[in-house]
């Protein structure tokens, strides 16, 4: 089927309630139509997903913004001038037309414009912005191929649009301009430098237990079946004892006196864009080894490092409950 094809059978289930999985930059999102709560619950529920956890509304023009925010505050559309299209998600005071379902009865709405221009078209041929959390069971691995989607929602979902890999590889930034100083939520595909050097100073929220502000805040998240460990070194190998062990490193490993079963490498020149692209995937194949534990690299905390970083810390928690 030709793109243009596929983007307007998309558009069409779209217009009708139905559920589309499409391609962004950053991951493959879940789609449906932002005003229709029934759509909107169908997402709820094929994600199992919690509805205290809000979802991110995605636009292809500023005008679909005037549809869902009552003002936008003048550091947001600095933001929105350099960044958008792209991997930055602001969130703002919503209009009474925005569903609560879509914001979790919040009185703000996470909005984006993505840069993926089959995502822009289906979005402008729906006629409405849609909301697009990422392709996935809760809680799990977020999907960068159009096939990670069919792998983990199957049928669920009544299509799947096809952009290839995404290029960005870990979720978008989220800055919130709902109280008196702008506050990064989540880092992500933009890096807090850059954000900072067009407003000046961002506050960082701390990482949420209960129920969160924004998308993607919860400490526990994107994790794969398989324990991730951060904190580790070289000595403490001897506690391992026969484990089956993977190493998600940052860089090419040095050689190490522990056997791992499995190597992955973010980025072999270590390269902040290269390692955020491969993550979500680098961690998915190593879960397919069942493996008893992966011993993971943290990068350097700056850039993308922070958005890599952050997604690791979340992503362990299917070793600490």
């Amino acid at each position: 089927m030709k793109d243009f094809e596929a983007i307007h059978q998309a558009a069409e289930i779209i217009k009708k309630g139905g559920l589309v999985a499409f391609p962004t930059e950053t991951v493959y999102g879940l789609g449906a139509d932002a005003f229709n709560p029934i759509a909107v619950a169908r997402v709820f529920e094929v994600k199992q997903r919690p509805h205290f956890d809000p979802l991110i509304v995605h636009v292809s023009d500023l005008a679909d913004l005037k549809k869902l925010v009552i003002k936008i505050p003048s550091h947001a559309k600095k933001l929105i001038e350099r960044f958008w299209p792209g991997p930055l998600t602001i969130v703002l005071a919503k209009r009474d037309e925005v569903p609560d379902i879509v914001t979790s009865g919040l009185p703000t709405v996470a909005v984006r414009m993505p840069r993926h221009p089959m995502t822009l078209s289906l979005i402008e041929l729906a006629g409405s912005p849609i909301v697009g959390p990422s392709a996935n069971p809760f809680g799990y691995l977020s999907p960068t191929t159009a096939e990670h989607v069919r792998d983990q929602l199957g049928d669920q979902i009544d299509f799947v649009l096809d952009g290839g890999p995404c290029e960005v590889g870990v979720e978008s930034t989220i800055i919130s301009f709902s109280e008196s100083k702008p506050r990064l939520l989540r880092p992500g595909g933009v890096p807090l430098e850059e954000i900072e050097s067009i407003i000046g100073r961002v506050e960082i929220a701390p990482i949420e237990e209960g129920r969160p502000s924004a998308p993607g805040m919860l400490p526990r998240h994107y994790a794969p079946r398989t324990p991730i460990l951060l904190d580790w070194d070289e000595k403490s190998f001897d506690s391992f004892g026969d484990m089956k062990i993977g190493l998600l490193a940052f860089r090419e490993p040095k050689k190490s006196k522990k056997k791992f079963h499995s190597i992955e490498v973010l980025s072999k020149k270590g390269d902040f864009r290269e390692a955020a692209a491969n993550l979500f995937a680098a961690i998915r194949r190593l879960d397919t080894f069942n493996l008893d534990l992966i011993l993971a690299e943290t990068v350097p905390e700056a850039g993308l490092g922070r958005a890599i970083n952050d997604r690791l810390r979340r992503a362990r928690g299917a070793l600490h409950p």
